[in-house]
């Protein structure tokens, strides 16, 4: 029994808890709005998270034009093999334990990236011949100081001497363009299972407006490789636009080097078989004439069409719009007959091809 009041008080205790909060809603200015950051409390709303996560998608749709160099897995492999070549022949450059990796292998915007570059630098413009465009190749500075420092015989250690805001001297520059056509020569190397193309050093600058090779806007592939030489050492970007490697661009799509792998030799027994078991339709053409429409038009019943044609002259023998082989004509009992008179015309390419290629550049015979 002692229990029931007890509650009931507790229920008066609600009832007027209630009511203030009726009377403050009624109370309260009409046609009031809540602002941004009362709606953020009452849901439990982060605006730092929803700024990031707008920003993510908005980064997202400005880099969907980037294609992953994912895409194009022979290009890991090449860049893999010009490790290799590149630690050896900077062995050899150097008469040094050098060590080359490859650090990463991203998808960038050109214009981004000459911003990005830390200075100073050496930016080499490359050219690659074969493929009628450039590539950019830059070594930053502390590469530079540690090559000339084991070229010509520096002490070993972890600091390295830098004087930052000079310009490069005539020695550094001419020493940085030596191990520079060293690399460009085992790019050589490496491309050369793909395509043989020769890298040419077209010039060597220090400022990166003087480097550009490419709209801002246009993406590109960059690889950085690191060099370590015991102690010292430092960091080669290269740098290739995808208008470059287009000429490649089929062998880059490949999984494996001719594409052998996955290869069913029942399958294309069985297909062969079945193509040379299809029936062909063969014409026989024994003379073909040229009349204006209007002749044509006014043709009658009765009137005779004169061909040029001799029993005896050779008929063409024709598939589809491809002239096959010449024959004469013949009869066996009731029936018209052909008999071959030399061999099949070799296969050769027609103006309407070169009309097709004319149209669409990137088609192959």
């Amino acid at each position: 029994m002692a229990s029931e009041p007890a509650s009931k008080a507790e229920d008066d205790e609600l009832s007027e808890d209630w009511a203030a909060v009726l009377g403050a809603v009624e109370n309260d200015d009409e046609g009031r709005v809540l602002n941004q950051n009362e709606v953020d409390d009452l849901l439990g709303f982060d605006a730092s998270v929803s700024a990031n996560v707008e920003l993510s998608g908005v980064r997202a749709l400005i880099n969907s034009a980037l294609v992953s160099y994912e895409r194009l897995p022979m290009l890991e492999i090449a860049f893999d093999r010009l490790v290799r070549l590149a630690t050896t022949s900077l062995r050899n450059f150097t008469s040094d334990n050098v060590e080359v990796s490859l650090d990463s292998i991203t998808s960038v915007r050109f214009g981004d990236y000459l911003n990005s570059i830390p200075l100073p630098a050496i930016l080499s413009v490359v050219r690659a011949e074969e493929w009628d465009n450039f590539g950019l190749l830059t070594v930053d500075s502390s590469l530079i100081y540690s090559m000339i420092d084991v070229l010509l015989g520096g002490r070993r250690g972890n600091n390295v001497v830098r004087i930052e805001g000079r310009p490069y001297t005539t020695i550094e520059l001419a020493l940085a363009r030596r191990m520079i056509e060293h690399i460009l020569e085992d790019m050589h190397k490496a491309f050369e299972p793909l395509d043989d193309v020769h890298f040419r050093l077209d010039r060597m600058e220090t400022n990166p407006r003087f480097a550009a090779i490419s709209r801002p806007g246009n993406a590109a592939i960059l690889v950085e490789l690191r060099i370590d030489m015991d102690d010292r050492g430092g960091k080669i970007e290269i740098l290739l636009p995808y208008a470059t490697i287009e000429p490649i661009r089929e062998q880059l799509l490949q999984m494996y080097m001719g594409e052998k792998f996955g290869r069913d030799p029942i399958w294309e027994g069985h297909l062969a078989t079945e193509i040379y078991a299809a029936d062909v339709e063969l014409e026989a053409v024994l003379h073909e004439l040229d009349l204006p429409l209007s002749r044509v038009l006014k043709l009658e019943r009765g009137e005779t069409i004169m061909f040029d044609m001799k029993p005896s002259d050779p008929v063409t023998l024709r598939c589809g719009n491809v002239d096959l082989t010449r024959a004469v004509m013949g009869h066996i009992d009731n029936t018209v007959s052909l008999r071959i008179t030399r061999p099949l015309n070799p296969p050769r390419v027609t103006m309407d091809v070169f009309e097709a290629m004319e149209a669409k550049p990137e088609s192959k015979i």
